[in-house]
């Protein structure tokens, strides 16, 4: 299935029924009183968020979604039946934006979560409504209040707790079929990746992570150069990322510490809080590097690249290294989540005035 992460949709919210002017007719019964009823209430848009979902393109094709009116007011006291809601279904992660002002609506953060992104017109009166002790045969009613009507845009921003960040063919998508259940296509040369792949890595019964891979990115992505820069903003909520580097290039002449500062330069320009992100350098594809020369040329790279973070030696082909990068990564996120989790600590003078 094409990953399709964004869309744009009509919604419309159903009508209210109009109220109905009546009144009692009956056999000997010269002045029945009225007796119309309200309209009923217009169906409302809903959206929940599906686990099982991980693609917008059931929106690509089908734009308009329209809920049903109201039925209107009748007599003999009848009031219309409110019209069928619809629930659209939507991947956990999707962001509901106004297309024309671009204000962020709603964001499906949790599996299962209901919303109402259109309510429906409420039911106009009946005359019944009207009637008084100075007004005893109404003949005044309303229409139905309109249902909303939204242009919306959806888009998806893939929930994972590890981002891979790299260029293209550094190794992301064998990194991320040697340590998960994800089945990318693999191939030798640039830009095999041209979607998000989301694979889950089980360290243990029940311990596990989510990993994303995006396309590569090259120097000008956060200007728009490649591919990789329409899915940046996938990364914007893991919690961890894993820069991936090539250090056995094919072409000797590419110098795999200028690409690597490359990709960091395109992360900071692009947004200052994914910069910011904790991030670790993994060294890839040592493999390819002769046995003796490993220690150097990794000690070069870190020195040239001035870094002084984690650094991890892996060759994902043979899946060198791998396990001791799988565990760190899980206890470095089981050490976020727990960080979230903690409640907040209340000043007990304020504890009165704190929400519940």
């Amino acid at each position: 299935m094409k990953f399709v992460d964004e869309a744009y949709i009509d919604i419309a919210a159903g009508d209210g029924g109009n109220g109905c002017v009546s009144f009692r007719h009956e056999k000997y019964k010269e002045f029945g009183g009225p007796n119309g009823g309200d309209g009923g209430r217009g169906g409302h848009v809903f959206a929940v968020a599906d686990p099982n979902l991980n693609t917008l393109v059931d929106f690509r094709y089908s734009r308009r979604h329209e809920a049903k009116r109201g039925e209107h007011g009748m007599g003999s006291d009848m009031f219309g039946a409110a019209g069928s809601d619809i629930t659209l279904k939507m991947p956990v992660g999707t962001i509901i934006t106004d297309a024309e002002t671009g204000e962020v609506l709603y964001e499906l953060l949790n599996p299962g979560e209901v919303i109402t992104i259109a309510k429906g017109g409420d039911g106009g009166f009946g005359n019944m409504r009207f009637k008084s002790a100075i007004n005893r045969a109404p003949r005044q009613k309303t229409p139905g209040w309109p249902g909303e009507k939204k242009n919306l845009k959806l888009e998806l921003k893939v929930l994972a707790d590890v981002g891979l960040l790299g260029m293209p063919n550094a190794g992301k998508s064998t990194f991320i079929t040697a340590v998960s259940n994800a089945r990318p296509k693999i191939a030798d040369y640039p830009f095999t990746t041209l979607h998000p792949n989301l694979g889950v890595v089980r360290v243990g019964p029940e311990q596990s992570f989510v990993v994303a891979d995006i396309p590569g990115l090259i120097e000008g992505a956060s200007e728009g150069a490649g591919l990789g820069h329409q899915f940046l903003r996938h990364l914007q909520r893991t919690r961890l990322l894993l820069h991936i580097v090539d250090l056995a290039p094919f072409d000797d002449a590419v110098d795999p510490v200028a690409q690597a500062k490359a990709i960091v330069n395109e992360l900071k320009k692009y947004d200052q809080q994914l910069y910011n992100k904790p991030r670790w350098l993994v060294l890839n594809k040592l493999d390819m590097v002769p046995a003796d020369e490993r220690e150097t040329r990794v000690k070069d790279f870190v020195k040239r690249f001035k870094w002084k973070g984690p650094v991890f030696e892996i060759s994902a082909l043979t899946r060198e290294g791998c396990e001791p990068l799988i565990h760190a990564i899980f206890r470095h996120v089981q050490s976020e989540q727990r960080i979230e989790n903690e409640p907040v600590e209340v000043d007990p003078r304020f504890a009165g005035d704190a929400p519940v």
